[in-house]
């Protein structure tokens, strides 16, 4: 078997199959059963699991962590040490500095806003987890979607309602199925009083379309619902002249918009993100529930971390580049990934942005069932794992049924293991002819050939 190696009991446990229901004997059971057990992350638990292996001098094929895999640019490494003596608490809300940079990036995207509309966190994880806790509805999100987003609905303690996407789109609900969705809610005795978009999305690498985007902005007008917007990879959309919609210029007075550094600057680990607010008495009333929120968990961000966002949010010349830089990687790898899965009979639909693709395996049912037993998105997981070392993750972390047979890839870790490596992907003129990372889609292939076999 090609890349065989072993594997502890433990890495199929943190990727596939969580307690669901376990908690310490030291520890008093949950208070309440909508957020009782809820296991790591799937990603995080994926990229732990791959370490581990990693550690044993196993080789493995990162493909299931979303990070962007670059290094962070050296003029933002600079700005953080300049004010790495600030260690005072800052306002909640973040400092007048980033809040304004943050405006201004909004403005420069038809998006008006005030630096008044404006809340930083660490990281929009966090923010979105309190915009939840702060709105306490039912929230619809489309299926798939990011693992995080069904999982935060049940810590704060409501409902999520799984929607499917729209066709070929993904990251946004299909309008009339949350149309349907949110009568169905109301006949069982619930109510549906938020929305949640990724434009554009992960786990599928796609961007929601102009039209989509209205259509459900109506939707939202016609119930009453608040729209949450998750643009964190809007700057990493392959072809710029993509049409790149918000449903807060369509809604502004009902949408939240939240974005990072994380992905476009490759600063996942510094936790920092912003968010704005609606306009009018909504987003005011929001704004101060979040604070109050975030005044009791976060406190504020960290102050040197504040101060290169607001530099980064400013966009100047050499981080626009870096930028650009980027996302031109991201592009030319993922879909080079997308080409070796359809040569193989896997079915995909083109990455228009970031670092994720999300094909179908099921072509390959009769197959891999009959040479491997498998049966489910997390059969092949743990397949693609034990046999070849590949870190993939399941299509049911992102809402599917068991029986999907879709895995959602992450190129973002093929582009190197050094920090000299990662700068020479972003420079090259054609990183897929850089031997590191030729050779890591040369394995993906020939995985795939033997999955086919």
């Amino acid at each position: 078997m090609p890349w065989a190696g072993s594997v502890s009991p433990t890495e199929t446990t943190m990727i596939l199959s969580p307690p669901a229901g376990a908690f310490s004997p030291g520890l008093p059971p949950p208070l309440a059963t909508g957020r009782a057990g809820v296991p790591v992350s799937a990603t995080l638990a994926a990229n732990e699991a791959l370490a581990s292996r990693r550690s044993r001098g196993e080789p493995v094929l990162p493909l299931a962590f979303g990070e962007s895999g670059l290094p962070v640019h050296p003029r933002l490494i600079a700005e953080l040490a300049d004010t790495a003596d600030n260690g005072a608490y800052g306002p909640v809300a973040g400092t007048e500095r980033l809040r304004a940079a943050a405006a201004g990036y909004w403005n420069r995207r038809s998006l008006p806003t005030s630096p008044d509309a404006v809340v930083a966190g660490p990281g929009s994880k966090a923010l979105l987890f309190g915009t939840l806790l702060a709105l306490g509805s039912d929230i619809a999100v489309p299926r798939p979607s990011w693992v995080s987003y069904a999982a935060q609905a049940t810590l704060v303690g409501t409902t999520p309602h799984f929607v499917p996407a729209v066709p070929g789109e993904g990251g946004i609900c299909d309008p009339a199925a949350l149309h349907a969705a949110v009568r169905a809610s109301w006949r069982h005795g619930r109510r549906i009083g938020a929305v949640l978009v990724t434009l554009p999305d992960n786990p599928t690498g796609r961007l929601a379309s102009p039209q989509a985007v209205r259509e459900l902005c109506a939707v939202a007008e016609r119930h009453d619902l608040v729209i949450i917007s998750d643009e964190i990879y809007r700057d990493l959309v392959h072809d710029p002249d993509t049409p790149v919609l918000s449903p807060a210029q369509v809604a502004p007075h009902r949408t939240v918009v939240t974005t990072a550094l994380s992905k476009n600057l490759a600063v996942g680990g510094w936790r920092i993100g912003v968010a704005r607010m609606p306009d009018g008495a909504t987003g005011a009333a929001l704004r101060d529930r979040l604070l109050g929120i975030a005044s009791e968990i976060w406190s504020a961000p960290a102050g040197p971390v504040q101060h290169a966002a607001a530099v980064a949010l400013d966009e100047p010349a050499d981080l626009a580049d870096r930028v650009n830089r980027s996302r031109a990687l991201h592009a030319a790898v993922s879909q080079e990934v997308a080409r070796l899965c359809v040569a193989a009979g896997v079915e995909v639909a083109p990455p228009q942005a970031a670092f994720y693709l999300y094909p179908d395996f099921g072509p390959l049912r009769f197959r891999l069932s009959a040479r491997f037993g498998v049966g489910t998105g997390e059969d092949l997981a743990a397949v693609l794992l034990h046999r070849y070392g590949a870190g993939t993750l399941p299509g049911s972390a992102f809402g599917e049924s068991a029986s999907s047979l879709r895995l959602r890839l992450a190129t973002g870790l093929l582009y190197g293991e050094t920090r000299e490596q990662r700068e020479a992907a972003l420079t090259a003129p054609d990183p897929l002819a850089l031997p590191w990372i030729s050779d890591a889609l040369t394995r993906f292939g020939d995985i795939l050939a033997d999955l086919a076999a």
